[in-house]
């Protein structure tokens, strides 16, 4: 395994977001150059996307650019410009539910600003394009836990659906174009910095505010909840691995990065009551469109190829992110 390489152009897309700040902040503190792509929208409050960004600006080796991978324009002056050695695509329009009000948003973002992206590796030739999945595309898959050998023909929700076609055209291009492109299936991740749209940050806001949080499936929900830190190991890892050729001689590969533990809903709320302090006041709802009952990430390849597997256990990463919180927003 080649440990990361400092010398190298990182290009992140999406490194006002969670996990772009993350990994763009621990690539800078190695020493690497990261260059930032991201549009700023407001999917949610745009303010917290900004303070990520002002802490990545005091390094010297981070330059930010505004832009819209929509706009092809912007992608090509980016490659153009900067010609990235790595490629971190982790810009995206995020979450299941937002995705059945408004599916216009993740065919430009999902589809057509990664279609933009592999043009990029295309004409201005990459070492690694790595690229954000999911693990929404298991779908209703019973079968536990969850391979990256199983089937994920059946998405339920339409974010589903375009993390699933991103996989498919990433290794049309991977192969026609010899592009080495690795795809990261994450589980349900979580701490400090992390997306106000996201369960456990609204579980916050509203246990601290005294307001009833709304828990679907009256809390018969497991998920694979998994630390920032451990997704940021993973990726590292990663980033100057790229796959070998396949059997058909393609450099594709696709890893699972998960805590590889599902956690009851009502566990993980319990935990946070009690890191809190509070205790929520609770309102049971019956299972919405597009959620799925159980996430599971099988990380034999992640642990066979890198001796590595996510495994910070939810006490401490919620603790964590308590504390980031209390911090963040003043709140005793």
């Amino acid at each position: 395994m080649n440990p990361l390489n400092p010398d190298k152009t990182y290009l992140i897309t999406g490194a006002a977001g969670f996990i772009g700040f993350h990994l763009s902040k621990s690539l800078l503190e190695q020493g690497a150059t990261v260059i930032g792509f991201d549009n700023l929208n407001n999917y949610y409050e745009v303010s917290l996307k900004r303070d990520r960004l002002e802490i990545l600006k005091t390094y010297d080796k981070f330059t930010f650019i505004l832009g819209d991978l929509a706009d092809k324009r912007d992608v090509f002056r980016l490659f153009q410009e900067y010609r990235p050695e790595i490629v971190v695509n982790l810009g995206a329009q995020a979450g299941v539910r937002y995705s059945i009000d408004n599916p216009d948003a993740y065919i430009q973002s999902n589809i057509m600003g990664f279609f933009h992206i592999l043009e990029g590796c295309r004409y201005f030739p990459v070492e690694h394009l790595v690229y954000a999945s999911s693990s929404s595309v298991y779908g209703g898959n019973e079968k536990m836990p969850f391979s990256t050998e199983d089937k994920v023909d059946e998405p339920v929700s339409l974010y589903a659906a375009t993390k699933k076609s991103n996989e498919v055209i990433a290794h049309a291009y991977s192969n026609l174009y010899r592009i080495p492109a690795t795809g990261l299936r994450f589980f349900t991740v979580y701490g400090p910095f992390g997306r106000p749209d996201m369960a456990y940050f609204k579980f916050t806001n509203k246990i601290m505010n005294g307001e009833p949080i709304q828990i679907y499936n009256k809390g018969d929900m497991y998920r694979d909840f998994t630390y920032i830190d451990d997704i940021v190991k993973g990726i590292e890892n990663i980033l100057c691995n790229p796959p070998d050729k396949n059997s058909k001689g393609c450099r594709y590969k696709i890893y699972n990065i998960g805590n590889n533990k599902p956690e009851r809903l009502m566990d993980f709320i319990e935990t946070l009551e009690k890191c809190l302090g509070k205790t929520a006041i609770k309102e049971f709802l019956p299972m919405q469109p597009g959620d799925v009952y159980r996430t599971y990430a099988d990380v034999d390849d992640l642990i066979k190829d890198f001796d590595f597997r996510p495994n910070t256990p939810i006490e401490e990463g919620i603790a964590k992110f308590v504390d980031w919180y209390r911090e963040y927003y003043k709140k005793a």
